[in-house]
């Protein structure tokens, strides 16, 4: 319970940081265009469009209310910081189209093992066999099949964050394995933090999707 609220503490606080940040920004519109988020004036009202997993999201100023544009379904704390975290650090660097590993990002070799089990392991238990069916289901999320592995799929996280999740089917004498590859950009528009915190969000929405039978757009 102590470290529930340890958690609970340290996500309020990282929220809060987060809207100080953006409060602080001098150019919001600028940092828009920077993040590939839209700024629009809607009835004298100051208002941020980003999109987030296939999905628009309102941010409404002065007083930073974030919210879906479709829906009136509460938008989870971990997802509201990423998306803060997204368009204030977004340094408007365009996509390499290099894809690195993510023990080539800072601190990621350290990270890693932790990053394997709550990001990587999920996508594997539960697609390993059948990797078709990440495929499939991540369509939901906006995801397109690419051409690594036995079945790949690359998901915009933002617009201009993709992520690619890969499979190998394994066999009789090795098991099915995966991997979770990046732009070589995606340092100027989220820590490594950010990126654990994402990905594991992305793998458990995945899982989710594939129980509800791919119909229901699940939320971590």
């Amino acid at each position: 319970m102590a470290t529930q609220k340890s958690y609970e503490y340290g996500y309020n606080l990282a929220y809060k940081l987060a809207c100080e940040q953006l409060a602080k920004l001098d150019d919001i519109e600028q940092q828009c265009r920077k993040s590939g988020a839209q700024y629009l004036l809607i009835d004298s009202q100051k208002v941020i469009i980003v999109e987030y997993l296939n999905q628009s999201y309102r941010i409404i100023l002065p007083e930073i209310e974030i919210s879906l544009t479709n829906s009136e379904e509460k938008v989870p704390l971990k997802d509201r910081i990423l998306i803060l975290h997204y368009l204030t650090q977004a340094k408007g660097t365009q996509t390499s189209n290099k894809l690195v590993a993510y023990k080539e990002l800072p601190e990621g070799t350290s990270y890693f093992p932790t990053f394997h089990k709550r990001a990587i392991k999920p996508i594997v238990d539960h697609f390993g066999k059948e990797p078709h069916l990440l495929l499939d289901i991540a369509t939901k999320l906006g995801g397109q099949k690419v051409d690594y592995g036995d079945a790949a799929v690359t998901i915009n996280a933002f617009r201009r964050v993709p992520i690619t999740f890969v499979l190998w089917r394994g066999d009789k004498e090795f098991p099915p394995e995966g991997n979770i590859m990046f732009d070589s950009s995606i340092s100027d528009y989220l820590t490594t933090e950010d990126i654990n915190v994402l990905c594991e969000a992305i793998a458990w929405r995945l899982v989710k999707l594939l129980r509800a039978g791919g119909d229901n757009h699940s939320r971590n």
